[in-house]
């Protein structure tokens, strides 16, 4: 058994995610969702799907990119 870095469980059926070089640990995929997940940097969402990575900076779509004046940003539908 393992503790979750998040909630602190110690759960039987936790699992790793490893990650640019770290490993975390976690009891279930909402834990590992809000330590994992990036974090709009125009609407402050969590960015579960796809996202949008420009120059470093992460939105949840191209419409926040956008409007953070990132020119030539396109959904993908």
């Amino acid at each position: 058994m393992a503790t979750c870095e998040v909630c602190g469980n110690n759960y039987g059926m936790s699992f790793e995610v490893h990650a640019q070089g770290a490993v975390h640990v976690f009891d279930c995929f909402s834990c590992a969702i809000h330590r994992m997940a990036p974090i709009c940097e125009h609407c402050r969402v969590q960015i579960i799907g796809q996202g949008v990575e420009v120059e470093g900076h992460w939105y949840c779509g191209a419409h926040c990119a956008r409007a953070e004046g990132r020119a030539g940003i396109v959904d993908k539908v």
